[in-house]
């Protein structure tokens, strides 16, 4: 298993970790997901484990802290072993203060989150959302206090845009609490926004990618294609109105080169999308989920080769999209002399 540096943490992490996010399989969301309970788990944790995949993701929120329950129990005799990851500061309760990044929450949620995971500390821990409501100084004094009394390693944040990243950096640095390093982002080949902003901050801040939905939140499987409904059993019937939109016929486009490149490499559709990502800048680690083994397996065997210069290109051309201004200067060339290049998408 590979380990890439988090950003400029010093900290190093497998290049593929597993999101919990089927664990548990509460609510309408997180029960398309997946159901698995601790049994299912332990056996999941097993072959990461054994694969070198010891990054392990979750939220408060998955399946209403059962995904943090089932996730401590399956790493049970073995947390040094493991990187936990957790996010919190969407809305986890009814009360007034139950949601945001205010101190009381912050607090409150990872005391909550240690105790659901069974564990004494967070490898790192992640804001899920910005919250406006909160100075950004307050949030980072939180916490670097929570640092400080060794509950939590490493900080980072995911749905941020690059303003509000960067504003939080700025203010750390001003202020000498700890930055954020990881940014845990929507990336994939039908999902590129993250190449716009964020990935040049990344490359200009030291913060690293931990990607979520390298499938594109399952439309990258190779079941969705031109011409037909989703097939039965898909989670995109209940699931799709909560995915990141995108363009029907770029997709079929990019599934379509996806289909060139597999026939070329015998690997399959998932495998393909995963590879690509894992050779874009800034990206730490990739997060694998899967309902059962074979998925799970099937996944793992995005590692141990590489797509070659033309395949990426023939990649990057079926799945690029101009973006909006101001970066579309940077993207189509025209502002490139001292332009981050190697993030620019190819047309």
């Amino acid at each position: 298993m590979e380990h890439r540096f988090l950003g400029r943490s010093g900290f190093r992490v497998p290049v593929l970790g597993f999101g919990a996010g089927t664990f548990g399989g509460e609510g309408p969301l997180f029960s398309a997901w997946g159901n698995t309970d601790v049994a299912g788990a332990r056996r999941i944790v097993d072959i990461c484990l054994d694969a070198g995949v010891s990054l392990f993701d979750t939220a408060d929120v998955y399946s209403n802290g059962s995904s943090e329950s089932i996730l401590g129990a399956a790493l049970k005799g073995r947390r040094e072993r493991a990187i936990v990851s957790t996010k919190l500061s969407l809305r986890s309760g009814e009360g007034p203060n139950d949601v945001g990044s205010s101190r009381q929450h912050l607090i409150q949620s990872t005391d909550a989150a240690l105790k659901r995971l069974g564990i004494d500390h967070i490898d790192i821990l992640q804001l899920h959302a910005f919250d406006a409501m909160t100075p950004v100084e307050q949030v980072l004094a939180t916490l670097n206090d929570l640092i400080r009394e060794g509950k939590v390693r490493y900080i980072g944040v995911s749905n941020f845009s690059g303003w509000q990243l960067m504003k939080s950096l700025a203010a750390a640095d001003r202020l000498g609490l700890q930055r954020y390093v990881a940014n845990q982002t929507y990336y994939s080949l039908i999902g590129r926004d993250y190449e716009w902003e964020l990935m040049p901050l990344g490359l200009d801040q030291g913060v690293g990618g931990i990607v979520w939905s390298p499938l594109g939140w399952g439309r990258l499987t190779g079941k969705v294609r031109r011409g037909r409904p989703y097939p039965p059993g898909s989670r995109l019937h209940d699931t799709a109105g909560f995915a990141p939109p995108t363009d029907d016929e770029r997709l079929y486009r990019v599934v379509e080169a996806m289909d060139e490149v597999a026939a070329e490499t015998g690997k399959t559709l998932p495998q393909i999308a995963i590879n690509w990502l894992l050779q874009r800048p800034t990206v730490a680690s990739v997060l694998i989920g899967a309902r059962d083994e074979a998925q799970l397996k099937q996944n793992l065997g995005a590692l141990g080769w590489q797509l070659d210069a033309a395949q990426l290109e023939r990649l990057d051309v079926a799945s690029a999209r101009t973006p909006p201004y101001p970066y579309y200067p940077y993207w189509n060339g025209q502002f490139a002399e001292r332009s981050p290049v190697e993030t620019r998408q190819r047309s």
